[in-house]
């Protein structure tokens, strides 16, 4: 009889342990492919401008050609300008690039969802191997460019496919990477990271009851790099643990589970701070972890004067955008 007993329970946990891997693999494939090679194209364009250092000529141009692709794309582009402060008190001449879905508007019953990345570069590579590269700006192909590269092909993905369900929008955050130097032992670093989210989130505040609010937020940096891999980072599961499953399942539906491992990472200071704790909208942040690279678990190139297209990897590109795909056709 025990033997019976223990027969009928096996019989019921491989039945049970089928059933969940049914409902996984039950998730519908998203048949729209993702193109890594606009997407490399797409981060080229923007290195070409060379640096994206706040208040540069080249930062000014760039702005203007992401504004215009969104643009291209139907989407409707709203600059929000603002002087922010640096930690050393350089004002920075910052633009929050907002692409608006055409389905996204105030009176649309559709429920709406973000994503977003940073477009400015690094001014000093302070992280460099080289003490002579610490104060030469950092080309940010991947620390920057590969975040908007996903964005803009993810943008002229779904002006070709409008099945969507949800209004997707995109921001690319302005003033991220003017955090203090590791060089510089006298500026104030409290919060001298994020600091176009954070005006926006701020803004976000007042906008609150005006219209529809974003379901969730997935952020994206660092997401090009040769050999990355996207572990689950820690605000994220505080803050919007139920996205970072929907994600991480939706990567391994699209066939890239791989590349994102079922473990945790550390807190990082990113974007997604903000959006969390000041707009109060849940944020994913997929990020590169490298838990294994002695020069900084953020990769080898992080902060370096080699973040450039040579580090560019179209595989990496496909994964993250490929599953953001299969996250965005599934709502």
């Amino acid at each position: 009889m025990k033997r019976i007993i223990y027969i009928l329970c096996l019989a019921g946990l491989v039945s049970s342990c089928g059933t969940t891997k049914k409902q996984v693999e039950q998730q519908p494939v998203v048949s729209i492919q993702f193109n890594a090679d606009s997407a490399y194209q797409f981060c080229a364009a923007q290195c070409n401008f060379g640096p994206r250092t706040m208040n540069s000529e080249a930062h000014e141009q760039c702005g203007q050609w992401i504004q215009q692709k969104f643009q291209q794309y139907g989407y409707q582009v709203e600059l929000q300008k603002a002087d922010l402060k640096g930690y050393d008190g350089t004002i920075l001449r910052s633009t929050n690039i907002i692409a608006n879905s055409p389905l996204s508007t105030l009176h649309s019953p559709l429920s709406r969802i973000l994503i977003c990345a940073h477009w400015d570069s690094r001014p000093w590579a302070d992280n460099d191997p080289n003490p002579d590269n610490w104060r030469t700006p950092v080309m940010a192909a991947n620390d920057g460019a590969s975040g908007v590269a996903v964005m803009l092909e993810l943008a002229r993905l779904i002006q070709q496919h409008d099945s969507l369900n949800v209004a997707v929008d995109f921001i690319c955050f302005d003033a991220e990477d003017w955090g203090i130097p590791q060089w510089d032992e006298t500026g104030d670093g409290t919060d001298s990271w994020a600091l176009g989210a954070q005006h926006w989130a701020k803004s976000q505040q007042q906008k609150a009851n005006s219209q529809q609010p974003y379901q969730y937020a997935i952020l994206l940096d660092m997401v090009g790099g040769q050999g990355a891999k996207f572990y689950q980072e820690g605000y994220s599961m505080q803050k919007a643990g139920q996205i970072v499953e929907k994600v991480w399942r939706a990567a391994s539906a699209a066939g890239y589970g791989s590349f994102f491992p079922m473990k945790e990472s550390g807190f990082v200071t990113d974007d997604h701070v903000p959006v969390n704790d000041i707009a109060n909208i849940p944020c994913v942040d997929i990020i590169n972890h490298y838990p294994d690279c002695q020069q900084s678990s953020f990769g080898p190139t992080w902060h370096t004067v080699s973040d450039d297209m040579q580090h560019i990897d179209k595989n990496t590109l496909q994964a993250i955008g490929q599953t953001l795909l299969q996250v965005i056709y599934n709502e």
